[in-house]
């Protein structure tokens, strides 16, 4: 019994006593200066298989498809899930930290004399070294690496949010550079038509050849438009080949079947300012961050502190693989260090540590402020964008009705020229105009979605699994 007295009161060195550094403590809303609502006033809170899947709310098959095909396929997704997964084994390897190390060796040696007789010896032997968590700072690295993996989580749920986004946008552009292109196109066949009459008319001397330049000169523009459209349907669709993970101009072909502009719903319920905080994966990245580098402040001020490692061996030796266990020996060794002079260094690594935790908050601050930022301008840009589309309808109907009666009086020979050509141009910048603006509450609506943090699922997405 004398003998396990000395590993009893090692046991009891071993055991930590306290872990260096602050415990971490999240900082409250209120510290952060989060308002209790949002300017635009309260509002209810969107459910989360909305946000999760927001795009829905457009009602797109095609769109839908898209998405689905760019959150399998996609690369930037691919890199960050592989960070998650360095992440993951980081924490591993710290929480092996706190187990000992352990090896075992064999060997065979043969010796020769001068007269020829050979001797052959086998050894056997096992070694184990272990250094005591004493003032837990191999606990604090483990706490940081914990809180380095939950970040990696979350930054692939914002690489997923942005890749979401980012689809939705370029579907959208595709969608509005469609009908552009087939206003243009209405545009050219009036052109035809009014370069046709003013021909006509011209030819029976009841106008001067000024209709015919001028008719001839709108025709071209109407057509010098068309390139510039067709390119930008070709450089979203491009686009949106990439996002799935596929080569440029995947998608041309799929695409180029008219569809109208989506139209999402009217009214999105946002919540409160907590709500977003909770939601978005960027924020809760940056508020582990900020956990990791606290937790770290531990890792550094452990190693001003005495250190404890213990070693131990047991071997044996012998002519033949029988006698191997007739003769074991052993030893325990425990030694502590500590530090005495380094030049200040380890103190020097403390402040550092200290200095960065400082950082982080101000950057988890930063992130809670953007947030909250994102979301008044996509209500901002919402109500904008539906008051734009409401202007624009009244407005193209008037240009319609304009058109109509400019080319008719012009046929009649009531009018000139440039009055039917000015009616024929606000007709366009009409079209355009509502084109662009339900374009424009589309994106709206893609930002919106994007500043509470949609297009991720907290319930099955699990950053620390």
């Amino acid at each position: 019994m004398k003998k396990l007295l000395p590993v009893s009161a090692l046991a009891s060195l071993i055991l930590p006593a306290c872990a260096s550094g602050p415990d971490y403590r999240a900082p409250g809303t209120a510290s952060l200066g989060v308002p209790d609502a949002y300017l635009s006033g309260p509002s209810p809170s969107a459910s989360p298989e909305e946000l999760a899947a927001w795009w829905r709310q457009f009602g797109d098959p095609a769109l839908d498809a898209i998405v689905e095909q760019a959150l399998a396929n996609n690369l930037d997704l691919a890199v960050a899930a592989t960070r998650l997964r360095q992440a993951r084994e980081a924490l591993v390897q710290t929480r092996a930290g706190r187990l000992p190390a352990i090896g075992a060796s064999a060997g065979v040696s043969q010796d020769a004399d001068f007269d020829g007789n050979d001797r052959r010896t086998l050894s056997l032997g096992a070694d184990a070294s272990y250094e005591a968590d004493l003032f837990g700072g191999v606990r604090r690295g483990i706490e940081a690496s914990r809180a380095d993996l939950e970040a990696a989580g979350y930054d692939l749920a914002t690489v997923r949010i942005a890749i979401v986004g980012e689809v939705v946008t370029n579907y959208i552009q595709a969608r509005l550079a469609q009908a552009q292109l087939a206003t243009a196109r209405d545009t050219l066949g009036i052109a035809d038509e009014n370069l046709e009459i003013a021909g006509w008319r011209v030819r029976a001397g009841l106008v001067s050849s000024l209709d015919s330049e001028q008719a001839r000169g709108a025709r071209a523009q109407a057509a010098a438009s068309i390139p510039n459209i067709e390119r930008n349907f070709a450089s979203a669709t491009y686009r949106l080949a990439v996002l799935t993970g596929q080569a440029p101009g995947a998608l041309t072909t799929s695409l180029s079947a008219p569809r109208p502009i989506p139209s999402g719903p009217d009214a999105i319920a946002v919540g409160i300012p907590a709500d977003t905080l909770r939601q978005r994966p960027d924020v809760r990245s940056a508020e582990r961050a900020l956990a990791a580098e606290t937790a770290r402040i531990g890792v550094a001020e452990a190693a001003l502190r005495p250190g404890l490692r213990i070693n131990g061996n047991i071997g044996s030796s012998a002519l033949g693989i029988g006698g191997l266990f007739d003769a074991i020996a052993g030893n325990l060794f425990a030694g502590l260090t500590q530090t005495i002079f380094d030049g200040g260094r380890l103190r020097s690594q403390v402040r550092g540590q200290e200095a960065a935790a400082e950082g982080a908050l101000a950057g988890y601050r930063q992130s809670v402020l953007t947030a909250l930022e994102d979301v008044e301008n996509g209500l901002v840009a919402l109500r904008a964008a539906q008051q734009r589309q409401r202007e624009f309808v009244t407005a193209l109907d008037a240009s319609n009705n304009q058109a109509i009666l400019a080319r008719s009086l012009y046929r009649s020979g009531l009018t000139d020229f440039q009055t039917q050509l000015e009616a024929e141009r606000s007709l366009l910048a009409a079209r355009d105009g509502l084109n662009s603006s339900r374009a424009e509450q589309a994106l709206a609506i893609v930002q919106l979605y994007r500043a509470l943090g949609g297009g991720w699922d907290q319930t099955e997405t699990r950053p620390a699994a």
